[in-house]
């Protein structure tokens, strides 16, 4: 009896004429399975414990600026603004792949729905992109501050402010808009296994039994003209670039090992990738907020307060 091959159409498997047909339809499958770290599956776990740990250093940091910021006028001005765009860009990507990590690591629960797959993806590109938006607002209110700073109030207005962020937010919307479109689109026929914690848009789209050369080439493009011009324009205005480095550097060397570094350990790609998402949550609440001094007085005084006022009857 003739073995039917695997392949992926809503369930069911397709027969053995397929290779037979070109008018074959294909449809996307149901879901897909995350591996998790492979090689390091025994040490999931323990993996866990650092990747937790620094989720909830971003969950604190950026949770406590955005409150601050909110509870004081004074700091109700385009800096802080533009710090709190950034505190929930950060929240945003830590928590499109932690939980989903934590459940692989914790419960082995590897299922992930085929558009739940897509609409991770989406998430963490587009807010990759706007993170890296936010970076070059943040680095153009520091150089009119600087340079002119008699005009700064009436350059960076509220409205102003508004506008810019809004340009940010429509840019990592529309630029990685095709992403998910272009995925879909594919038929996959090979395999529904995922080796990573979440949805990375290669892993995915390389799964495709078709030509995805339009996916690889236009995500790489995105990539390099993202860093190239943001970098470029932060480094005009910033001599300190620490949260340059942290954010930038990762992300450009992700993206050029998932084409190119066919000879990197899986694992260490993995573990580089997820590293990527979590570590610039964790510090630039560090970096831009315990190192602003108004931040720091203000959260003294907030602490301060509590122990003056002690626990309520």
């Amino acid at each position: 009896m003739q073995e039917t091959p695997f392949c992926l159409s809503v369930g069911h498997i397709l027969p053995s004429t397929m290779s037979e047909s070109n008018s074959t339809d294909f449809i996307n499958p149901s879901t897909f399975i995350l591996l998790g770290i492979p090689g390091l599956e025994a040490a999931h776990n323990w993996i866990s414990i650092p990747f937790c740990t620094m989720y909830t250093i971003a969950l604190l940091g950026n949770f406590t600026i955005l409150f601050i910021v909110k509870k004081e006028p004074s700091l109700h001005v385009p800096m802080y603004y533009f710090l709190c765009m950034l505190a929930v860009t950060d929240l945003v990507l830590s928590t499109s792949i932690l939980p989903k990590m934590l459940s692989i690591f914790w419960f082995y629960s590897r299922e992930i729905n085929f558009s739940a797959c897509l609409t991770q993806m989406y998430f963490i590109l587009s807010f990759s992109v706007i993170e890296s938006g936010i970076l070059v607002a943040m680095a153009f209110d520091r150089y009119v501050a600087i340079c002119d700073p008699l005009r700064h109030s009436t350059t960076l207005t509220n409205p102003v402010v508004a506008k810019i962020g809004l340009a940010v937010v429509l840019r990592g919307i529309m630029l990685v808009l095709p992403h998910p479109f272009l995925a879909r689109r594919w038929p996959y026929c090979r395999t529904n296994i995922i080796s990573h914690t979440y949805c990375e848009h290669l892993g995915v789209v390389k799964l495709a039994c078709a030509d995805i050369s339009l996916s690889s080439y236009y995500g790489l493009s995105a990539a390099l003209l993202v860093t190239t011009l943001d970098v470029f324009f932060i480094t005009v205005s910033y001599t300190q670039l620490c949260v340059i480095l942290v954010f930038h550097i990762p992300y450009l060397f992700a993206a050029l090992t998932q084409r190119f570094g066919h000879k990197v350990a899986l694992h260490f790609h993995v573990l580089m990738a997820n590293m990527n998402l979590l570590v610039p949550p964790m510090l630039n609440p560090i970096i831009y907020g315990v190192k602003t001094q108004q931040i720091r007085t203000e959260l003294r005084a907030e602490l301060s307060g509590d122990m003056v006022l002690g626990p309520l009857p």
